[in-house]
C-alpha cells in the first residue's frame, strides 16, 4: 500500500471515529514523544489538526535572567580586565540575536561547544539557540578568548541578553 493510500486511509479512519478523532493515533503520537523525547508533535490531516505535547522545565521557566545576576566568575573575570575597569564589563558580551532557547553542547551529554579560558576564532559555534523548533547556530562574532558564559544549558534567552563575553 503506498504512502497515499495509508494516509487516505487513515483520514478515513479519523473521519469516521464518533467524536472525529482517532484515540489510537494520539497514543501512537504519545509513544513517539516518548521514543524520541521530544517536547511536541503535531500532525494536519486536511482541516484537522492534532497536537500533542508534553510540560518540561525548560519550557515552564520563561523568565530569562536578570543580567545584574550574572554568575560570580564574571565579576571575577571582568574585574581582572583592563576594560573592565574602566567601563561595563558586558560591553565584549555576544548578545543573542533572538528568542528561544539556548544550548551550549550540539546534542545533550555531548561536549560543549565552548568552555571559560578557550580561545575561540571568528565564525566559530558557541551554542545553538532553538527557535521555532529550528535549530540557530550562534558564531562568535570576533576572535578571542571566553572569559564567561552567561546562560545555562536549554536555559530560555531573549532577544539582547548578553550569552558569552569575549576578550
Amino acid at each position: 500500500m503506498s504512502d497515499a493510500e495509508t494516509m487516505t486511509k487513515d483520514t478515513t479512519d479519523m473521519a469516521n471515529q464518533p467524536n472525529g478523532i482517532d484515540q489510537q493515533l494520539i497514543r501512537d503520537l504519545a509513544g513517539i514523544l516518548n521514543d524520541t523525547n521530544l517536547t511536541e508533535i503535531e500532525v494536519e490531516f486536511g482541516e484537522m489538526k492534532v497536537r500533542v505535547a508534553r510540560q518540561t522545565q525548560a519550557v515552564q521557566a520563561y523568565a530569562p535572567a536578570p543580567i545584574a545576576a550574572a554568575p560570580a566568575p564574571v565579576a571575577a573575570a571582568a574585574a581582572a580586565t583592563p576594560a573592565a575597569s574602566t567601563g561595563d564589563p558586558l560591553k565584549n558580551a555576544v548578545k543573542s540575536p533572538m528568542v528561544g532557547t539556548a544550548y551550549l553542547s550540539p546534542a545533550p551529554g555531548a561536549r560543549s561547544f565552548i568552555e571559560v579560558g578557550q580561545t575561540v576564532r571568528e565564525g566559530q559555534t558557541m551554542l545553538i539557540i532553538e527557535a521555532m523548533k529550528t535549530m540557530n547556530q550562534i558564531p562568535a562574532p570576533r576572535s578571542g578568548t571566553v572569559v564567561a558564559i552567561l546562560c545555562e544549558d536549554a536555559q530560555p534567552v531573549e532577544f539582547g541578553e548578553p550569552l558569552v563575553v569575549i576578550e
